[in-house]
């Protein structure tokens, strides 16, 4: 459950993913007795339970461990399957596929926004209300990540990571550029990039295949130019997105790339590689979350005091970084959604969580720990508690995300204008189908 980005996000890199494990054909008690029955109820009462995630092959021997703990103590058989390296672009399907079928598993990872939402309008996740006052979550979970996993009311998930993006950077390149301290406001973050391109060092190591990676840029650049208010309503279409705000917003994108503040060649780069430049001392810094320590700087054998982290500024107040939630929901049709429910309670307790090695928690009392995680821990208590706008990949649905992230990248290649972005992006927008 670590919540690597490339786990969360990779898009169509590995669109193959891997086969489901044989445990695919586990049934869930699907019948129609249990798809009557009520959030709260008993279904078929099945002792049997079908767990679904995209967990990544590092880290799904953790999730197993702590599930076999649980079947232990409850007396349940729980099935762990995971879809590794899928990303958004197949997970959901998926996921939605075996729905459909008939044979969807108890409990399932999501991440929340416009990814999660559909699964909870077309009522095949439970509204978990009733076990939100049973076991008490309210007073357990960040706020913020609970509202990532509501939606039109109904609290359709459980979250139990809620991940902010900041800005990863090697003192080392800032040392070289004679650069002493991360910048203020925006006008100060693009004079360092132009001290790191003078010592012949790449600002930014950010990716423009598949479109999310290089999007952070663009989102933080659209806080900058629109503010949070009308950032937020431009996410729900509640704005149009041709406007000034807008054009300037893509008109800076392009600029960073004018001034060689991104890498060459941006757009057709990978993200699995570009990330980790700034540990690699190829890049100054990326914009990513806080698994960035254990599985980039760590992973290397570098010391995170070596490294720092910084919020982009922005220049407005509150002043938000981009953020997401992930967390789990239970099939409606659920055989025992009771037990379902009591291994989500198992799952966001502190303890587990730490066993996990979850990074960015949710939950109380399963923060980072400051001895072995310094930099994340940092985060976690300060830019971490501030407000976050949703990252734009989970705001939009599949579709839009996809014809937001090819207008993007035509900016960066001078095929659309700025102003003709804007144009356009009202266009996506506008053809969303919020019925």
């Amino acid at each position: 459950m670590n919540d690597s980005p490339l786990n969360r996000r990779k898009f169509l890199s590995l669109t193959g993913g891997a086969a489901l494990a044989a445990g695919l054909a586990a049934c869930t008690g699907t019948g129609d007795d249990s798809a009557s029955a009520p959030a709260g109820g008993s279904g078929n009462g099945s002792k049997e339970l079908r767990l679904f995630t995209y967990e990544d092959n590092s880290t799904i021997d953790l999730v197993k461990a702590q599930v076999k703990q649980f079947d232990a103590q409850n007396g349940t058989t729980t099935t762990v399957d995971s879809l590794p390296g899928s990303g958004a672009a197949v997970y959901p399907d998926k996921l939605r596929t075996e729905l459909l079928g008939g044979k969807g598993p108890d409990v399932w990872r999501i991440w929340g926004g416009q990814i999660g939402a559909p699964f909870v309008k077309a009522k095949q996740a439970m509204d978990l209300s009733s076990y939100y006052t049973k076991f008490g979550w309210d007073a357990k979970l960040n706020q913020a990540a609970v509202q990532g996993m509501t939606f039109d009311g109904v609290k359709g998930g459980v979250p139990f990571i809620v991940n902010g993006l900041g800005s990863w950077y090697s003192k080392a390149a800032f040392d070289k550029a004679g650069i002493s301290a991360p910048p203020k406001s925006y006008a100060e973050l693009e004079e360092m990039n132009a001290k790191l391109v003078a010592a012949g060092i790449t600002p930014a190591g950010l990716g423009g295949k598949y479109g999310w990676d290089i999007m952070r840029l663009f989102e933080y650049l659209l806080e900058v130019s629109a503010g949070p208010e009308l950032h937020d309503k431009l996410l729900t279409g509640d704005e149009s997105w041709d406007r000034p705000e807008v054009v300037t917003a893509f008109t800076n994108f392009k600029k960073w790339q004018d001034q060689k503040w991104l890498p060459n060649g941006a757009v057709a780069l990978d993200p699995a590689d570009v990330e980790l430049w700034y540990v690699q001392g190829k890049a100054a810094y990326t914009i990513t979350g806080s698994w960035t320590e254990a599985q980039g700087i760590q992973a290397a054998n570098k010391k995170s005091a070596d490294f720092g982290v910084f919020t982009l500024p922005t220049g407005h107040t509150p002043e938000r970084h981009s953020g997401f939630v992930e967390g789990y929901m239970i099939n409606a049709k659920a055989g025992n959604p009771d037990m379902a429910a009591a291994l989500l309670d198992f799952i966001v307790k502190p303890e587990t969580q730490k066993a996990l090695k979850v990074t960015s928690s949710a939950i109380t009392g399963a923060e980072p720990d400051k001895a072995t995680l310094p930099l994340s821990y940092e985060y976690s208590q300060s830019a971490g508690k501030q407000p976050f706008y949703t990252i734009q990949d989970q705001a939009f649905p599949k579709k839009q995300a996809d014809q937001y992230f090819a207008v993007q990248s035509d900016v960066l290649q001078g095929k659309t204008s700025p102003a003709d972005a804007a144009k356009k992006m009202q266009d996506v927008i506008k053809a969303w189908d919020k019925s």
